[in-house]
């Protein structure tokens, strides 16, 4: 149906923005991992609202609560289920679009394939349920932990600002400033643009990088479940993304072959290589180089402006946005993005197993 993602690391988010609570059921997790509430609660608070200025100032502190599958602080290997509180929700705020599909969103598509829709804040649709998918990358990131595996995210790209290349950044700086872009110039520039476009009551996009260090060779399953693909899906089904692209992505079909190819050495006892266009996949599987990739958001479809549409008789309307709502949602994606990056990877690492005699 569409809610669960992952197949030995399988997990199911539940729940609506403006229902009692969400919350996620996690499959698979292997018994006896040390469950850091402290961090997963770390990572709710980064894409939680009402962070700054630049974000929807809707009041959620995320706290959340495990019902199941941890004992004594470690994870006994069953369903592991977090329930994270509805406590700032505002649905008069959308009660004047209850018959009304708002330009950009699900309201429409939601309404034709069930007959039915929760329009407050656009039920199961709305990015609030991500916050379940964060609380479930966090025990991923737990379990990667364990093997070195690192995955960072950070702003890109906001409108036509750009920061300079993944490659000479410093990760340790993204949280230092509210548009979590570690270059503290372009970020400046950035939160400049998103606070204008805010004060314009309209909104704007921007761009996600994700890196991941220390995968291991081996991850990935062809042909139909290549690694790359399934970043891609994980990626693509966050709210909000209308691009995905690894490695030299677009850029790389101005490139000849002689420039693009990956030549390869030895350093020791690895197999590197010279240059990183193939984004540290080739053939679907990863190859111990750094994983790098590009994930785009479209500007929030919400404005606090008059637009056309129409109702549900088919009757022109004007709609006009109303409550709280974030003028770009890129900052607060950073963790999404990450989270969902770990699921992929922690997912593939288990069936990796399973890959050949050992």
């Amino acid at each position: 149906m569409g809610n669960s993602f992952g197949n030995i690391f399988r997990i199911t988010t539940f729940g609506e923005s403006h229902g009692k609570a969400i919350g996620v059921i996690i499959d698979g997790c292997p018994a006896g991992l040390e469950i850091d509430e402290a961090f997963i609660q770390q990572e709710l608070d980064r894409r939680k609202p009402g962070q700054s200025k630049i974000t929807t100032q809707r009041k959620e502190d995320d706290t959340f609560e495990i019902l199941s599958g941890v004992f004594e602080g470690k994870s006994t290997g069953m369903p592991i289920t977090i329930v994270i509180a509805n406590k700032d929700q505002r649905s008069k705020d959308y009660s004047h679009i209850a018959d009304q599909f708002r330009p950009s969103h699900a309201d429409y598509t939601y309404q034709q394939k069930y007959g039915i829709r929760d329009y407050r804040g656009g039920g199961r649709s709305s990015a609030r349920e991500t916050a379940a998918r964060v609380a479930a990358g966090a025990i991923a990131k737990m379990v990667l932990k364990q093997h070195d595996i690192k995955i960072d995210a950070y702003v890109s790209q906001v409108g036509d600002i750009k920061a300079p290349d993944h490659t000479t950044l410093d990760f340790s700086k993204t949280e230092s400033n509210i548009v979590r872009c570690p270059d503290q110039k372009t970020a400046d520039e950035m939160i400049e643009l998103i606070d204008q476009v805010r004060k314009d009551r309209d909104t704007i996009g921007g761009v996600v990088t994700g890196v991941l260090r220390n995968v291991p060779v081996g991850l990935g399953e062809p042909v139909f479940d290549k690694l790359h693909a399934a970043l891609g899906g994980a990626m693509l089904g966050i709210n909000a993304v209308k691009g995905f692209e690894y490695g030299s992505g677009f850029e790389g079909v101005k490139m000849r072959g002689s420039t693009h190819n990956d030549e390869f050495y030895t350093e020791g006892d690895k197999v590197k290589t010279k240059s990183n266009h193939s984004g540290g996949i080739q053939g679907g599987i990863s190859n111990g180089e750094e994983i790098y990739f590009n994930v785009a958001f479209k500007p929030v479809a919400t404005i606090m402006q008059d637009q056309d549409s129409v109702n549900e008789k088919g009757e022109a309307i004007k709609v006009s946005g109303k409550g709280r709502h974030d003028p770009c949602v890129v900052p607060r994606a950073v963790p999404i993005v990450e989270a969902m990056a770990a699921l992929v990877v922690v997912d593939f690492f288990m069936i990796a197993q399973t890959s050949k005699l050992r």
